[in-house]
């Protein structure tokens, strides 16, 4: 289809430019170029897209955005902006329940649960020494990796942008830092998990879950001076791997105190 004027009638067929009012919130503004960050912007465009698409042509990854208000009241994905509304979009609330208000998905995800993917595995690491279920293996593909988000509903945590635009994604997050320690600190930050620590349920190495463990059981598996020093042993339920407090138990707990009081 050609647009312009028409040599015969006069009539000019170019589409018709609309306008709608954004304004994104929190980490979302990430995503935005410096002079639309923080405030209500005009945003222009064609015919009538979806608020899905529109969002992310903006720049901001659909699997980020956990609440669309138009003209104050709350739409899912599939809306369809009309010009002139005034457009609020918000990220993932942890410390306020907005069931009621979502229309974007058939139920919010409100129990923090992770997949990682391959670039992450220090942060997975840490995730789990903190409790969190966290899965992560290093030949992940981005289709798996969807795949188990939706199925165990659990959030994407990820490196590549390119994940979260992918229009089945719902519930995902992108990780600005790429110093590990950083990373451990912005997620706890981004959805307020400073007094959700489980410290030692899990295990760091499969993420199965830690159970106690009698000393008696160990004999044929440790040592004797690691049996006749320590009296408490857990032992994954996943892998199998036997844990104690040893040299390093006291430098964890000072490092988890740091990170519950920054």
């Amino acid at each position: 289809m050609k647009f312009g004027r028409d040599e015969h009638t006069g009539i000019n067929h170019s589409p018709v430019i609309r306008k709608a009012n954004f304004r994104f919130y929190e980490e979302l503004n990430d995503h935005l170029p410096e002079t639309w960050r923080k405030k209500t912007f005009v945003y222009e465009f064609k015919g009538r897209p979806g608020i899905k698409n529109t969002i992310q042509a903006i720049g901001v990854p659909h699997g980020e955005v956990d609440l669309i208000l138009v003209n104050g009241e709350s739409v899912g994905f599939d809306y369809q902006i009309q010009g002139g509304e005034n457009i609020s979009v918000y990220p993932q609330f942890e410390s306020l329940d907005i069931s009621p208000l979502i229309k974007l998905r058939p139920e919010p995800l409100r129990k923090n649960r992770f997949v990682v993917d391959v670039n992450l595995g220090k942060l997975a690491q840490k995730l789990r020494l903190l409790g969190f279920d966290t899965l992560f293996r290093n030949d992940f593909e981005d289709d798996e990796i969807i795949k188990i988000s939706l199925k165990e509903k659990r959030i994407i945590l990820t490196r590549d942008m390119g994940i979260l635009k992918q229009n089945v994604v719902t519930h995902g997050y992108f990780i600005r830092n790429d110093n590990p320690k950083k990373q451990l600190t912005e997620v706890i930050e981004r959805f307020h998990l400073q007094n959700s620590f489980r410290p030692f349920s899990r295990c760091s190495n499969c993420n199965g879950e830690l159970e106690e463990v009698s000393k008696s059981k160990l004999a044929s598996i440790l040592p004797d001076d690691t049996l006749n020093y320590y009296h408490e042993f857990w032992k994954c339920t996943g892998c199998g791997k036997i844990y104690w407090e040893g040299s390093h138990f006291g430098k964890i707990l000072n490092w988890i105190d740091r990170l519950q009081n920054r």
